[in-house]
């Protein structure tokens, strides 16, 4: 599994000239796509609705509205 390319604008572009906050999204060789986020399991974790679920491996992230509306144009149809 490889990166394959970035998602949207980078977090430089976006206006993180620190590294602090740094959200992307990334497509993945496999088709996948891999998110650097906020963890935030422990918080939404139980907001979760009743018809999601969660496995022991898997995390809740959180990137920024910002992120996601920029990645919009780069995201397939399928």
């Amino acid at each position: 599994m490889k990166i394959v390319r970035r998602i949207g604008a980078s977090p430089r572009q976006r206006g993180s000239m620190s590294g602090q906050t740094c959200p992307d999204i990334f497509e993945l060789s496999t088709g996948d796509f891999a998110v650097i986020g906020t963890e935030a399991t422990e918080a939404l974790d139980n907001e979760l609705p009743s018809d999601a679920g969660r496995a022991d491996h898997e995390r809740i992230v959180v990137i920024s509205r910002e992120t996601l509306i920029r990645a919009k144009a780069d995201i397939p149809d399928s």
